[in-house]
This record gives structure tokens, C-alpha cells and sequence, in this order.
């Protein structure tokens, strides 16, 4: 069974910056997809960085040019450095793996709080 384990989240004030990790544990598979969501307090989830492969990150539009999605191969861990945070930016953060077969695997989810 595959868990990913998220950590990383926290309170910071505006102009700041975090940095989220998503590491996954017990079976190792080959996650093709490395994606990264998040969902404030009555909105969907949005996509925020999604990796296939080897291949580019592509960042949602509200994000672009201040998020930078990164992985670790040899440690199954994705990280989600976040600059110059904004108070629309607070959400609860999720990663989410994908398997070659297109299996989900979500973490448990990390709340990020910017204060103007």
C-alpha cells in the first residue's frame, strides 16, 4: 500500500515563502504523474503544478513564475517551493501521484495560511 506523506505547511505572511514536500512510502511504483492541488475554503480544487514523466511542469496560471515543483527520484519526493505567497494562495495542499497504470495516490492533504 502506497502512502504519501505531505509536511511542509504553515502560517507565513504575505511576500513569504514555503516549501512543501510530498515523500511516498511502503510499495515503490514508477509515478508517472506528479501533481500537486489545492482547494480553499468554498472553492474546487485547482490544480496548481503537474509533471508527467520526465517532461516539463506545467503551473496553473495564478501561480506561474512564483511556484517551482521539483522531485527527488531516489527519495520518491516531490517538493512545491512556494515565493511571494499571497493571501488568495491560502488553501489546504495536496500531491497526488499517479502510477503508469493511471492508479491515484493522494496525501493527506497540508494547510497553507498566508496573512496580509
Amino acid at each position: 500500500q502506497v502512502q504519501l506523506v505531505e509536511s511542509g505547511g504553515g502560517l507565513v505572511t504575505a511576500g513569504g515563502a514555503l516549501t512543501l514536500s510530498c515523500a511516498a512510502s511502503g510499495s515503490i511504483f514508477t509515478f508517472n504523474n506528479r501533481d500537486w492541488y489545492r482547494q480553499a475554503p468554498g472553492k474546487q480544487r485547482e490544480l496548481v503544478a503537474a509533471t508527467t514523466g520526465g517532461g516539463p511542469t506545467n503551473y496553473g496560471e495564478s501561480v506561474k513564475g512564483r511556484f517551482i515543483a521539483s522531485r527527488d527520484q531516489l527519495k520518491n519526493t516531490v517538493y512545491l517551493q512556494m515565493n511571494n505567497l499571497k493571501p488568495e494562495d491560502t488553501a489546504v495542499y495536496y500531491c497526488l501521484f499517479r502510477t503508469i497504470a493511471n492508479v491515484p495516490y493522494w496525501g493527506q492533504g497540508t494547510q497553507v495560511t498566508v496573512s496580509s
